[in-house]
């Protein structure tokens, strides 16, 4: 089965939410002529959006991998992988991650990547193939965790918040406040605080084999599962 892309903005948006490449940066005047062009999103968006797309076009390869690295990769705060958010490392994450997996490969979508099945960037090309009504469904379940992550990069002064804040007016939902604020409550550890980091990676092991209770529902179901988010069950350090 050959998949038509049928919105080019969320595959913009899954490509600057990418780990950095130099492919990445050659394709960035491409990507931002598309996010410019885009008019569901209001004029303040799209200028939000413009330190972002200068970055990743002009500045030194290294530096954005260092940034992107700090940022998502060692904060679990502002983890990529949407899971993280819902389920933390509890039992229930394996089974939804079995789930999208199915829900991918029913819809003919293979990532062609090493990511998990909830990474966002991952999600955002899968919804770039769906049409319209269905992929703005989905973002509407994720748009507290979209206000959240927004919030913790701003404060950070990060250019890649902006990113979020359009995945929010493409969702076109009011957030759960309460939900928003119960996230923002959780641990957000600066990078550098290895100690802490150490502290808060201490969790109980995810497991993704197969889950009997684990059907095949729709990706939607189990993003609306967002709005109970579930803290993570601790567990012994690894040796």
């Amino acid at each position: 089965m050959t998949l038509v892309l049928q919105d080019r903005t969320l595959k913009a948006l899954s490509l600057i939410l990418s780990y950095p490449t130099k492919e990445l940066q050659q394709a960035m005047p491409e990507i931002g002529g598309v996010l410019s062009a885009e008019r569901r999103l209001t004029a303040a968006a799209r200028r939000a959006l413009r330190p972002l797309l200068e970055e990743l076009q002009t500045r030194d390869i290294y530096d954005l991998e260092e940034q992107y690295v700090m940022l998502f990769d060692r904060s679990r705060a502002l983890s990529l992988n949407l899971f993280e958010h819902v389920h933390g490392e509890s039992r229930d994450r394996g089974g939804a991650m079995v789930s999208l997996v199915e829900t991918y490969r029913e819809k003919g979508f293979e990532p062609a990547t090493s990511e998990l099945p909830d990474h966002l960037p991952v999600l955002l090309e899968f919804l770039s193939t769906r049409p319209a009504d269905e992929a703005r469904e989905i973002l509407a379940d994720a748009a507290h965790i979209f206000e959240v992550l927004n919030t913790r990069l701003v404060r950070r002064e990060s250019p890649y918040g902006a990113v979020f804040a359009v995945l929010f007016q493409l969702a076109g939902a009011a957030a759960d406040k309460e939900v928003v604020a119960e996230l923002l409550d959780q641990p957000d550890i600066a990078a550098d605080d290895l100690e802490a980091l150490d502290e808060v990676w201490e969790e109980s092991e995810v497991r993704f084999g197969p889950d009997p209770n684990a059907g095949c529902p729709q990706v939607r179901d189990m993003l609306a599962q967002m709005d109970l988010p579930i803290n993570p069950a601790p567990r012994a350090a690894a040796e």
